[in-house]
């Protein structure tokens, strides 16, 4: 469905960049590829299937702004350092691909790559208790450490402390956010938001110079259940934010995880309601993880031998590389290239060179940039 087109791609960071136009407008003008068309009058896009006030707005912006269907990226997101991504982007994350309805658009800051590593969501209250944030960062700083990436929305509280001990480790953390990608919600987490664009990656499908509304906490609530193999609700009110991120884990067959607490605690209903009614395991070890998922063990165990000192990455001594990895790497230290430049010279089949970047991504030895181009480390 979503092969490489650069045509459709811009057609549609410009409808999705209009206000009004929602995800089915977007799948109509891809299903009846108005990319193609010339003519971007009302009538052409009532006949896909616009309503009235949509195609009077896709029709002005055409008049107005054509740039938007040929710049790359806006000058107002490259100015702000993140890039934008598509279903039909490399960078995109194949997990959430497979939803219902994946975003046409994300923005992003960072590291690309974790996009493309196993990954497992924390969540929980704005106001832990002691037992909440003590749970919460052992169980992502023993995540991050065994190679798996903690996803979390940068709120306060769980969210907060799962992030910091999270970019104590290689898998790094993954913030999704309600806002812009240019703006950091709630405010005092700006030091923690700028750390996170420099060591992990910062993730929002919300265009840029739109202002905060509720709906985006929930948007924001489905992509970290739509992108995480896992997730993990440490506390949480019964209505609260953690519990609408678990129900979307449910309705997307993620593994779900809840962390028991005192019945005593108010903050313990929604994790003790869920364990109750048979929706979420008994967390109690982050093994659990792995029992459940057991092809994550490749991730421990090879976080595990770096730990030891049985891999290096990053310099000239790494540890063994296959003879078309080590090909790649001869190639990008000459410049960097695209997917494209690459299969045409090693003549690897695109799959195959898809899985040997990631790995090589993994290890640290090359680096996804923006464009879609890649660089020797």
């Amino acid at each position: 469905m979503f092969e490489n087109n650069q045509a459709c791609r811009q057609m549609i960071i410009a409808l999705y960049e209009i206000p009004g136009i929602g995800w089915h407008a977007i799948q109509k003008a891809v299903a009846h590829e108005l990319w193609k068309k010339e003519d971007w009058s009302q009538e052409t896009l009532l006949g896909i299937g616009l309503k009235r006030n949509q195609a009077q707005k896709a029709e002005a912006m055409y008049r107005d702004k054509p740039w938007l269907l040929t710049e790359a990226d806006s000058p107002a997101i490259m100015e702000s350092g993140a890039v934008t991504l598509t279903p039909y982007d490399e960078a995109y994350p194949a997990i959430l691909k497979e939803t219902a309805q994946p975003p046409w658009v994300l923005y992003a800051k960072g590291r690309l790559e974790l996009l493309h590593r196993p990954s497992v969501s924390i969540v929980g209250t704005r106001k832990p208790t002691a037992y909440g944030r003590h749970s919460a960062a052992s169980m992502a700083e023993e995540l991050s450490a065994a190679g798996i990436t903690v996803v979390s929305g940068l709120a306060r509280g769980i969210d907060h402390i799962a992030h910091v001990a999270a970019l104590k480790h290689k898998g790094s953390t993954v913030a999704v956010l309600p806002t812009p990608i240019n703006r950091c919600y709630p405010p005092e987490h700006e030091s923690l938001y700028k750390e996170i664009a420099g060591n992990g990656l910062l993730l929002s499908e919300t265009p840029l110079g739109t202002a905060l509304h509720p709906g985006q906490f929930h948007q924001r609530n489905r992509i970290i259940s739509a992108l995480c193999q896992a997730v993990i609700v440490v506390e949480g009110a019964r209505k609260s934010g953690s519990m609408i991120t678990a129900k979307h884990a449910l309705e997307m067959d993620r593994e779900l995880f809840a962390l028991p607490g005192p019945i005593s605690s108010p903050m313990s209903e929604g994790p003790n309601e869920l364990i109750k009614e048979g929706k979420a395991r008994l967390m109690t070890s982050v093994s659990q993880i792995f029992d459940e998922l057991p092809w994550l063990r490749n991730y421990r165990e090879e976080a595990s031998a770096q730990a030891a000192g049985l891999v290096q990455y990053g310099g000239e001594g790494v540890a063994e590389l296959s003879g078309e990895e080590a090909a790649i790497i001869e190639l990008l230290r000459d410049r960097p290239m695209s997917l494209d430049e690459m299969h045409e010279l090693l003549m690897i089949p695109f799959g195959h060179l898809n899985a040997l970047l990631l790995n090589l991504c993994i290890k640290r030895r090359i680096e996804l940039q923006l464009g879609s181009i890649y660089i020797a480390l």
